[in-house]
């Protein structure tokens, strides 16, 4: 009976994605010390700043979080190497990120997306110090042999996800 029973095939979009999360540090303080306006106008730069260099690493800026963004790359390697090119290009514009990368299956929803993959990317970040660059395990995994650089965080519970998930910091390239 279990061979036979036809199974319908699930008609999701969804995707294999390495997913970045930014957040600009002190972002509530860095607003009201800057006042509205002209922390519109430093969103405005920040958010065309990560635009600009998602794409340039064939990525794409899924949205704007507020003080922050949520970007969908091909793979783990051109995400940290992404997250490494924004960091050091909004540094120069004396905007500090902290950043989070996981890969895994997403729901592709129109203009967005979603799923776990999306809330794991965003809880890695959330655990970043400034300036710091966080993947997991499954990050770490798929890019063994890349020369991609990376310390060992420890194991943490990240809110929302079941278990704990083994973190890793993205250690400055040789080449930076």
């Amino acid at each position: 009976e279990f061979l036979a029973v036809e199974r319908p095939i699930e008609n999701t979009a969804r995707s294999m994605a390495a997913v970045v999360f930014t957040d600009i540090v002190d972002s509530t303080k860095r607003a009201e010390s800057m006042g509205d306006r002209r922390w519109a106008a430093l969103l405005n730069v920040h958010d065309e700043t990560a635009n600009d260099v998602l794409a340039r690493h064939d990525g794409r800026l899924v949205k704007s979080t507020g003080d922050g963004v949520l970007g969908m790359l091909a793979g783990p390697g051109r995400a940290i190497r992404a997250a490494e090119d924004l960091r050091a290009k909004l540094q120069q514009l004396d905007i500090q990120i902290r950043c989070g990368i996981h890969t895994g299956e997403v729901e592709l929803r129109r203009d967005d997306v979603a799923g776990i993959a999306v809330h794991i990317a965003s809880r890695a970040m959330s655990a970043a110090l400034p300036g710091e660059i966080i993947v997991t395990s499954t990050v770490r995994d798929l890019v063994a042999g890349s020369g991609i650089a990376l310390s060992d965080r420890g194991s943490h519970e990240l809110k929302g996800v079941d278990g704990t998930w083994h973190l890793y910091s993205v250690e400055p390239s040789r080449s930076a």
